[in-house]
């Protein structure tokens, strides 16, 4: 259970990692029971859920976490030179979304990416709601998004973040125009 939440939560590779190393401790001794109570099912079941969970920790603690170490590392060196500030897209997903006085507004759930230019079309922000029970999505246009490091602030105050259309699962407009309340 302790794995399944580790992963579930999705809190950054190295949590995942460890929750597939917690999977495979489990996976060992259950292949383990099945050997010396001479169940062959078992150990073939978990023999190979050993396997897949040797994927993930792979998947996991090395190759998605040397991803976000590299992308956490050009963010860092970026802050302190002469070059653009970056912040990774993995990070993406999660941050939390301001308004422009500062208050907390909701967290980012994805951002759209023109194809042609590889410019950021629009943001997805869920505000409201507990756990993602409840929860309402709003598109933000990028011309209205400061992108900062650790978090993103809107160029609107919140009555205009509220007035922004609903969207509803599954179907997100191709294109956002301009955010209610801007000066056109």
């Amino acid at each position: 259970m302790i794995a399944a939440m580790m992963t579930a939560a999705n809190l950054g590779a190295r949590v995942t990692g460890w929750g597939f190393v917690v999977f495979t401790v489990g996976s060992v001794g259950w292949s383990i029971v099945g050997l010396t109570s001479d169940q062959p099912n078992l150990l073939a079941t978990n023999a190979f859920l050993t396997l897949v969970n040797g994927v993930g920790i792979w998947r996991w603690l090395g190759r998605q976490r040397a991803y976000e170490d590299g992308g956490q590392s050009a963010a860092r060196k970026s802050a302190r030179s002469a070059a653009p500030t970056l912040f990774p897209a993995t990070c993406l997903a999660g941050m939390s979304v301001e308004d422009v006085h500062g208050k907390v507004l909701g967290t980012t759930v994805e951002g759209l990416i023109e194809c042609a230019t590889g410019c950021v079309s629009y943001v997805v922000v869920a505000s409201g709601g507990v756990g993602g029970i409840d929860e309402v999505l709003r598109a933000v246009p990028r011309d209205q998004v400061a992108f900062r490091q650790d978090r993103f602030r809107l160029n609107i105050e919140e009555e205009a973040f509220q007035e922004l259309p609903e969207l509803a699962a599954g179907n997100w407009p191709a294109q956002i125009t301009a955010c209610p309340g801007d000066r056109v």
